[in-house]
């Protein structure tokens, strides 16, 4: 059987090899593109993202990838949004007092944690849903590896996976075709190449 066909998109912003490299390891031909038709024929498509929100969204529009990636989710192919590439599928985020239009593709916004220690760093465990997808064969107290001080606050009522720090956020969520992590996968060792080999199940 041949290995899925799966683009990191390459819109500027960092952590794009190691996430190549990650998901190469689990069984996906990987390529590193800022092309736009290259990310619509992938079996899947990554969407990275370290550093701020609003840099991230210009660098999205940019490229003009916007369009791609909600075409992509529109048709049910698949997605995988990581770390600030989670965070800019959601309506909002708010740093600094700078709001910014992510993708608006997940209802909320992204706002700093409550936290008394800032940035959230380190290894922390999660709470998914019964049936998750990403999660599936991970005992619960599994534990992902996170950097970041801005999250989206979860939406309980659509059973997405919590972590907390401080108080409870969003640490992945899974609508169909469109999956994301708070948390870095190819930083997460073993239980990372776990999530990440879930998904690249659902590339069919």
């Amino acid at each position: 059987m041949s290995q899925p066909n799966v683009v990191v998109l390459d819109y500027g912003s960092g952590n794009l090899r190691s996430a190549q490299r990650a998901v190469e390891r689990v069984g996906a031909t990987v390529t590193v593109t800022a092309d736009l038709a290259a990310a619509a024929e992938a079996d899947g498509l990554v969407v990275p993202g370290v550093g701020a929100y609003a840099a991230c969204m210009a660098g999205v529009d940019r490229i003009g990838a916007g369009p791609a990636v909600r075409a992509r989710v529109a048709a049910g192919r698949p997605v995988l949004g990581i770390c600030v590439g989670m965070q800019i599928l959601y309506d909002l985020g708010d740093e600094h007092g700078v709001r910014t239009e992510g993708l608006g593709l997940l209802a909320g916004e992204v706002r700093r944690l409550a936290a008394p220690i800032l940035p959230h760093m380190g290894w922390n465990t999660v709470t998914a849903p019964a049936g998750s997808t990403l999660f599936a064969g991970l005992p619960a107290e599994t534990r992902f590896y996170f950097v970041h001080s801005y999250a989206a606050k979860p939406d309980l009522s659509a059973g997405d996976t919590t972590a907390e720090h401080g108080e409870p956020f969003a640490a992945a969520v899974e609508r169909g075709a469109l999956c994301a992590t708070q948390f870095h996968p190819e930083k997460s060792g073993d239980a990372g190449a776990h999530v990440l080999a879930n998904w690249l199940r659902t590339l069919g």
